[in-house]
């Protein structure tokens, strides 16, 4: 089952996922909210539209903007709407 860890802590699991130019994203329903906070920062990919960002708060220490979601993708995205993915140190398991 593909998990995300970070900080000692699994921060999303599930057997359900989509996998995107080699990026896995979780369910939304599969990530430990309480771990997440949102973040104001955005950026724009041509086809997948505006990603949002959560950072990480995990055993007192933050991981800013490690999480990324596309809340309204484009309709060639629509597959993950929702759905998060990680970088910055978080390590993910297929």
């Amino acid at each position: 089952m593909p998990r995300a860890e970070w900080n000692g802590e699994i921060i999303a699991e599930s057997n359900v996922y989509e996998t995107v130019e080699g990026n896995i994203y979780f369910p939304p329903t599969s990530i430990k909210r309480e771990l997440f906070i949102e973040s104001p920062n955005t950026t724009t990919c041509s086809w997948k539209g505006e990603a949002h960002y959560y950072t990480l708060s995990v055993n007192g220490s933050k991981n800013k903007d490690a999480a990324w979601y596309y809340p309204n993708p484009k309709p060639a995205a629509a597959n993950i709407a929702g759905y998060v993915a990680f970088w910055r140190g978080v390590t993910v398991t297929p």
